[in-house]
């Protein structure tokens, strides 16, 4: 089989590019190793910049983010005993970001896919990624027991921190990864309750940071910090309430328990692959870098890996120039470092470093003040937090 690019993985970054490429006119197939079921079943918070929401409407992909995504302008943060309401929409001239579950989005644009007639393979496991610096390189893949291959003009690499198109890159040993790890982790669970605010409540608490979001009028997404190496079962029902209580609950606004459906644990960790480019080959979102969740800038920074991409494959198709993708790589991490920094800060600031001393934690509270006065440190941070902008696809 041959195309122009093939996408290896169809998760948000991998079906985003392919939509992109569809409506530029440029061939590819996208290669997903998980069954389709997998893929629309791995349930994951989204939170979307203002950008990223653009660039899904502008190629018609945002029908039912437009009805169900619940505009997210401000938050509230806790620490000290008091809740502050951060007013993110009124510092940024009302920029916002909209709350929509990715598994929820990645449904969507396999729709879109498989409406396209774009090829879209689940069950394709990559085994080897050859010829990338040649013309026509070559995707091997196993699918229903039998070994097969897609012979392209790029390979686009969206199959995440541990896929095969992060490791062929590193093989080649003309890049770099950088990794920042963190003493602690994030123990997330779903809670049938109704949630206890119409925000995010955020907790910067001496005993560790707490996060509390709706996923539905019935459903609430919890986060804890805990340490790293805990072990969900570590963490029985009634000890989860006790910390969220405990961390979260200010003056008369205590939290609505309820039954919790399940339990996960997410590592906190900051890489990112430098360059993101070697040869035919591409790496977008999760597969170039991984930002620590407490910005929750994973999704937003992936889309904007592949409109940047896709622009330069379309200009590659019109003009037959490869001027913007060969600037692919250095256009992209000069972004990509500036939200490292944001989400590294955002991390530190907000979790208790387990062996911070009084001094440190002074040090902790007085950012934190300046953070909900009318600074110059709070009106950075709600640009950050809001996001970066975002380049509308070229369709």
């Amino acid at each position: 089989m041959r195309t122009t690019v093939g996408i290896v993985g169809a998760g948000p970054a991998g079906l985003l590019l392919a939509r992109l490429l569809r409506r530029a006119g440029v061939d590819c197939v996208v290669l997903e190793a998980r069954s389709r079921a997998g893929v629309e079943g791995r349930q994951r918070a989204g939170v979307l910049e203002q950008g990223a929401v653009e660039a899904l409407r502008a190629c018609g992909a945002a029908g039912r983010l437009d009805v169900d995504g619940v505009l997210h302008e401000g938050f509230e943060l806790r620490f000290g005993g008091r809740a502050h309401r951060f007013d993110v929409a009124g510092r940024t001239g009302g920029r916002a970001t909209t709350l929509y579950p990715q598994h929820e989005l990645v449904k969507d644009l396999i729709a879109l896919q498989l409406a396209d007639g774009v090829p879209l393979l689940f069950g394709a496991r990559v085994t080897a990624l050859e010829g990338l610096d040649g013309g026509r390189p070559v995707i091997r893949y196993l699918r229903d027991g039998a070994e097969h291959e897609l012979e392209c003009a790029y390979v686009a690499g969206c199959d995440g921190a541990d896929g095969a198109a992060r490791r062929a890159l590193l093989a080649t040993g003309t890049a770099r990864l950088h990794r920042r790890g963190y003493p602690y982790a994030w123990l997330g669970v779903s809670a049938e309750a109704p949630p206890s605010a119409d925000e995010l409540l955020l907790a910067a608490h001496d005993r560790g940071f707490a996060l509390h979001g709706m996923r539905s009028p019935t459903l609430s997404r919890l986060y804890l910090q805990v340490p790293a190496g805990t072990e969900p079962d570590d963490w029985p029902e009634d000890r989860i309430w006790a910390e969220l209580e405990a961390r979260l609950t200010v003056a008369d606004r205590p939290l609505s328990p309820g039954p919790i459906s399940d339990r996960c644990m997410f590592p906190l960790r900051g890489e990112v692959v430098e360059p993101m480019r070697y040869g035919r080959l591409l790496l977008a979102g999760d597969a170039a870098h991984v930002v620590p969740p407490t910005a929750a800038k994973g999704l937003s920074l992936a889309f904007s890996d592949v409109v940047t991409m896709a622009r330069g494959f379309a200009h590659w198709r019109r003009n037959g120039s490869t001027a913007l993708l060969d600037r692919y790589s250095d256009h992209c991490l000069r972004r990509v470092w500036q939200v490292q920094y944001f989400a590294h800060a955002m991390t530190t600031l907000l979790h208790a470093a387990p062996d911070a001393d009084a001094y440190e934690r002074r040090l902790r509270a007085s950012r934190l003040d300046r953070l909900v006065g009318p600074t110059a440190a709070a009106a950075e941070f709600a640009e950050n937090y809001a996001g970066l902008p975002t380049e509308v696809p070229f369709v």
